[in-house]
């Protein structure tokens, strides 16, 4: 069987084309699919474990449904970066940490959600720095659910604005020199990751080294994609009308 990687689906109260493909999705691939691997960015944000809004309900049981016949795996996001172990209990998945190295069908594979390798956008890896801190976490977990809500709606307004007004610029992709550093500190594996929205695969050299790297299509409208790792090796799929 195959294992699937999806990433960036960004589900959220107003997406319900989105979230009834990711449950459509769900009911097709459990227990047909050796494993499925979702790599950051599940949800458009996520507030903490305690978030009790009621659009988590149906996908959240949808998940452990799934989970109880294939393993499902879960890396957090830019979005989704306070997924905890309540969610681990609601969804019946595992976290994964960023990056995870895996074996699978005679191929070592490193898997990440890629923000880490955006290293133009200084501004952003500040930030990244920052969100990532326990104490920092805890501190916006201790604020109140609405406050916390309401903290995350304001930074996805100015995101959609950003996107609006400059579209997908350089620097919101990776560097050569970021996601060669990384292969090298792994010795040159495959290398999975989303997050940038380009969906295509790449070739990586260094001297006599070298690695693919292939990225996840996005989810947005009715549409989405994955890819499929086989005996054959990865290719990519298309999912939706």
């Amino acid at each position: 069987m195959a294992i699937h990687f999806i990433s960036d689906l960004h589900l959220a109260d107003d997406t319900p084309a989105l979230t009834q493909l990711f449950l459509d999705t769900l009911a097709a691939w459990r227990g047909q699919i050796e494993a499925l691997y979702i790599l950051g960015d599940l949800f458009e944000y996520w507030v903490g474990d305690d978030d009790d809004s009621a659009y988590l309900d149906t996908p959240l049981a949808a998940m452990r449904e799934f989970s109880a016949q294939t393993p499902l795996y879960v890396m957090r996001g830019n979005r989704d970066f306070l997924l905890g172990d309540g969610f681990e209990a609601r969804s019946g998945a595992k976290l994964l940490e960023d990056p995870t190295l895996i074996e699978a069908h005679g191929l070592r594979v490193l898997l990440c959600h890629g923000d880490a390798l955006c290293t133009d956008d200084a501004a952003y890896q500040q930030f990244r720095a920052i969100s990532r801190n326990p104490q920092w976490q805890q501190a916006m977990l201790a604020r109140p659910l609405a406050e916390r809500h309401a903290i995350a709606r304001q930074a996805r307004m100015q995101s959609e604005m950003n996107k609006q007004a400059n579209g997908l610029t350089a620097i919101s992709d990776v560097t050569e020199t970021a996601v060669r550093e990384l292969l090298a500190a792994r010795d040159w594996p495959l290398l999975i990751h989303g997050h940038t929205h380009r969906p295509a695969e790449h070739s990586h050299q260094d001297q006599d080294r070298s690695a693919q790297r292939w990225v996840i299509q996005d989810w947005h409208g009715e549409r989405g994609g994955y890819l499929k790792l086989d005996e054959t090796g990865v290719s990519a799929c298309p999912l939706g009308a």
